[in-house]
């Protein structure tokens, strides 16, 4: 919500005008604002809403008044004696006019007077017509609007001193002769008339101006010109009136005020520091790029502030301007008259060439869109050095070096949020803090409102703002300060775009995950998107992270530029359903066939029922080993989706591709992400009411019970899915319950299910379901004949995952019976498989295989290594169960060594996991090797 004061009374909320309309309400609200945040007494408020003349019922009359009022403004309290509108005061004109002119007024002080005259210009233009213009009360306007009246006149004569010295005189010489004629007597206003009017060369013009001001004043007031206005005369005069207030060739310096509590960024100082040239080489040209709130301008500032160049520095905020317009600021900045400024581009480059020739310059060029823009800027000079800021790389610009500019690490960002709120206060709350720099981002400018919140309301804690920022939804509200807005800084980037740009970066808003590769890009575009995705990175909106394990681009985007993205989404298109609904067909199709290859010949997933002859004849091991990387490349991308299609009330698409996810998620141990996905698939499949969709979900999540070793709740989900599920789906729920019966070492249970699954899918045609069932029959039997059949049935399948499995069920099988040669066959050829497929568990669980083959034939050194690579990988993809199988062989190797005591250390540490895990058979296994090593100890048991 906004305040205006400066002219008629205003109160917008957004594009709303909730202005009041009675007239004591107007007063009563507009003697609040100009003292917000700041309690306000009855008598106070009574004497300037009555204009002095109150009646006896006025303090029970003012709280009606207040009621009404706070029905439409949020923030009035009650306090002792009176009441307070606690609002931000940035958010009315009138305090938000002095904070600018304040601002300014240090910009020129630090010799900044470009940057000062376009702070001063700003604050005027929040001023609408005479200050509470419609405002009944005499009183109020007194106390307030000849004192704001007084500053705008006095911010007005100030701003056009500093148009003055840049050389503008031409440009203000309209404004002036209507001041002078509003305000006759203001002496100042007359000289600044003179000058301006000396500066144009309108030398008799300005000759009569001060005719007209003597005549003036003396007839008014029986004065005579004073100094000020005699000086401005003879300057006429003696026709030096180049520019007021300067000498002309003064070293210029119009970098702006460094920021006190900057921080970090030492790399980036450090390399524009050694990029600085010799007073005799050659110019410099460096671009610090990044996304918008990045701080790319605090840093060049910053920067600029510790380099002395003794030919001055130059300042120029480029935006959208042109290069036209920014060469007449930097010329004006160097000396050059207004009249000696040629029209057109070529002519005011080689003006700006030849004068900065002789000089060792730095100009920081601030917000450049694009090369064109910058290049008639460069200084040519020796020993010169242009920083350039830029959401985009400016690859294009010649001769320049890039450094691209990234969001703070959490200690920056607390050390930030530190530097503007109060150290003591950061420090009393260490969680509360690392929460909002993880809720801004780490990006600076939403780090610097954040803070800049916190200082102005020291009774907030940091564990409220935190708490305020949580909620998606409205966390660009808050990370608003002042001038300062994240939503804004994004907006002027949006606002550049081409529609086709803006279509995307909106509709990319309907997706939560933090990349994507451009495949997904043109699903929610519904056209090519590769060429736009480029132009958005290029602007500073997305960033390119490089390929990805598929080798797919990868684009990837801030998360507070994702929430602007989808606010703008909701505005201009709607709900993003519509976007997600219309990408739907494309991904669920990807992971369909991602999870047809993980899975060959699967039935009871949808679509995916049986393999086409054409599928079997693609199905070679390179395109396996691709699904897999793509699963891998696109697995936050498609959890987050499952989520964001749950949100979206597309339930299907949410059910599905979570269910086509699962193989991926057990293959690689992802299982947080398993955990998350199925559950907000079952959400939508029960809210779908899709019976059979709940089956397969909860047959998921009895997966993922089981590989974490939580057997009850697997069986729990299993007799539910049992419930639900249609015939066909119900002998795989019966097959997860025999594994689930086996795990719990349940042998009879688990064969009984397995003989009565193995008959089902024999009978339904299922392949592979009766893979699967001689591969746990045969492995519970013991049965290498089973499992014999069980590797011809996956390899008719075109499965070398199975395959590779089975492989090493056999050597297993064969190592136990000492056939040392066969078993190592078995083993190489399992190891090879789950290597040429890119599957880095079942490789571990190989190498675990091959390890226990070397021991038997006592290559202890061989046996160490494979378990030492086995135990790595499973340590690296959380697979606690194969990590306790891989540390037991490592303790058997290192015996084998003579390292007993590091052996010791290994089974005593194991034994606690496989207690941990519930492994019984580990455990044993375990013990026995522990008294081995006692015994080698020379200890007794």
């Amino acid at each position: 919500m906004r305040f205006g004061v400066l002219g008629p009374l205003l109160v917008l909320d957004g594009d709303r005008d909730l202005t009041p309309g009675p007239a004591k309400h107007r007063a009563l609200l507009a003697a609040l604002l100009l003292r917000s945040a700041r309690p306000v007494a009855v008598d106070r408020l009574v004497d300037e809403v009555w204009d002095g003349r109150p009646p006896a019922s006025a303090e029970a009359v003012l709280r009606v008044y207040v009621s009404a009022l706070r029905k439409v403004v949020e923030g009035i309290r009650t306090v002792p004696g009176g009441y307070l509108l606690d609002v931000d005061p940035d958010r009315v004109d009138a305090h938000r006019f002095e904070r600018l002119v304040a601002e300014a007024t240090r910009a020129g002080e630090a010799g900044g007077r470009a940057e000062a005259a376009e702070g001063l210009r700003a604050a005027l233009a929040l001023w609408r017509g005479p200050a509470l213009a419609d405002v009944e009360s005499d009183t109020l306007r007194r106390a307030h609007a000849v004192r704001l009246e007084e500053l705008r006149l006095t911010t007005v004569e100030e701003r056009v001193e500093l148009d003055l010295a840049l050389g503008r005189g031409a440009r203000v010489t309209g404004e002036l002769r209507a001041l002078v004629a509003a305000y006759p007597l203001r002496e100042r206003a007359w000289g600044q008339l003179v000058t301006a009017l000396g500066q144009a060369g309108r030398r008799s013009e300005a000759l009569g101006a001060y005719q007209e001001a003597r005549r003036l004043l003396v007839g008014e007031l029986g004065l005579e010109p004073g100094e000020a206005l005699r000086e401005a005369h003879e300057r006429v005069l003696a026709g030096t009136s180049t520019r007021a207030g300067q000498v002309p060739n003064e070293t210029p310096n119009e970098t702006p005020p460094d920021i006190a509590d900057f921080t970090g960024r030492e790399h980036v100082l450090d390399w524009i520091r050694r990029s600085v040239p010799d007073a005799a080489g050659a110019p410099v040209h460096l671009v610090l790029h990044g996304p918008a709130g990045v701080g790319k301008s605090a840093v060049a500032v910053h920067a600029a502030t510790a380099l002395d160049f003794p030919g001055g520095r130059l300042h120029a905020s480029l935006g959208g301007r042109t290069p036209e317009a920014v060469l007449e600021d930097l010329l004006r900045s160097l000396g050059c008259q207004e009249t000696a400024i040629p029209a057109g581009l070529d002519g005011r480059v080689r003006l700006y060439r030849s004068t900065v020739s002789g000089r060792r310059l730095l100009v920081v060029l601030d917000d450049a869109e694009r090369e064109a823009q910058v290049r008639p800027l460069l200084p040519t000079g020796p020993g010169c050095l242009t920083l350039v800021t830029s959401r985009s790389p400016l690859h294009g610009l010649e001769a320049a070096r890039a450094r691209e500019l990234g969001v703070f690490d959490r200690d920056e960002s607390v050390a930030m949020l530190a530097g503007v709120a109060g150290r003591r206060r950061v420090e009393a709350e260490p969680r509360a803090a690392a929460r909002i720099a993880e809720l801004c981002g780490g990006l600076p400018l939403a780090l610097r409102i954040a803070g800049s919140r916190l200082a102005r309301r020291p009774g907030w804690t940091l564990e409220h703002l935190a708490g305020r920022l949580e909620d998606e939804r409205g966390r660009l509200d808050e990370l608003s300060a002042g001038d300062l807005a994240v939503r804004g800084s994004l907006a002027l980037g949006y606002r550049a775009l081409s529609d086709r740009e803006r279509l995307l970066l909106r509709r990319l808003g309907a997706l939560s995950a933090p990349d994507f590769a451009p495949w997904a890009a043109s699903a929610v575009l519904g056209a090519p998107a590769e060429e736009t995705l480029e132009a958005l990175a290029g602007a500073g909106l997305l960033q390119a992270r490089g390929l990805d394990p598929a080798g797919q681009e990868r684009y990837g985007w801030h998360d507070l530029t994702r929430l602007y993205a989808a606010e703008r989404l909701a505005a201009e298109e709607g709900p993003p359903a519509g976007v997600l609904a219309a990408a739907a067909p494309e991904i669920l199709d990807r992971a369909r066939r991602a999870r047809a290859l993980l899975l060959p010949a699967e039935p009871g997933s949808g679509l995916t029922l049986a393999r086409t002859a054409e599928q079997a004849a693609a199905a070679e091991t390179a395109l396996l080993r691709e699904s897999a990387r793509w699963l891998a490349a696109e697995r936050r991308f498609l959890v987050a989706t499952v989520a964001d299609a749950r949100r979206a009330g597309l339930d299907e698409m949410a059910w599905r591709l979570a269910f086509y996810l699962t193989p991926f998620f057990e293959l690689g141990a992802h299982r947080e992400d398993w955990r998350s996905a199925v559950e907000e698939g079952l959400r939508a499949v029960r809210r779908a009411g899709h019976r059979n969709g709940e089956a397969l979900l909860l047959r998921s999540l009895a997966d993922l019970h089981r590989v974490e070793g939580r057997l009850p709740e697997a069986a729990e989900a299993l007799r539910r899915a049992l419930g639900l599920a249609e015939p066909g789906e119900a002998a795989r729920v019966r097959y997860r319950l025999g594994l689930v019966h086996l795990a719990g070492e349940r042998p009879s249970e688990a064969q009984a299910c397995f003989v009565a699954c193995l008959a089902a899918f024999s009978a339904a045609g299922d392949r592979r379901g009766r893979a699967d069932a001689l591969r746990a029959l045969g492995g519970l039997r013991r049965d290498r004949d089973l499992l014999s059949r069980s590797l011809e049935a996956y390899r008719e399948l075109g499965d070398p995952r199975g395959e590779a499995a089975v492989s090493l069920d056999l050597a297993g099988l064969l190592l136990d019976a000492r056939r040392l040669r066969e078993a190592n066959e078995r083993a190489e050829h399992g190891l090879g498989l789950a290597r040429r497929l890119g599957d880095r568990l079942p490789e571990a669980a190989a190498l675990t295989v091959l390890a226990g083959i070397a021991l038997a034939e006592g290559r202890a050194d061989v046996a160490g290594q494979n378990a030492r690579e086995a135990l790595e990988t499973f340590r690296e993809h959380g697979d606690r169960a194969g990590a306790a199988r891989a540390t037991l062989t490592l303790a058997e190797a290192l015996l084998g060594l003579d390292e007993i005591d590091e052996a010791f250390d290994g089974v005593m540490r194991v034994m606690g996991e496989f207690d941990a895990l519930g492994d019984r058979r580990g455990r044993a296994a375990a013990e026995e090797l522990a008294d081995e090593v006692r015994r080698r100890r020379g200890l007794r048991v």
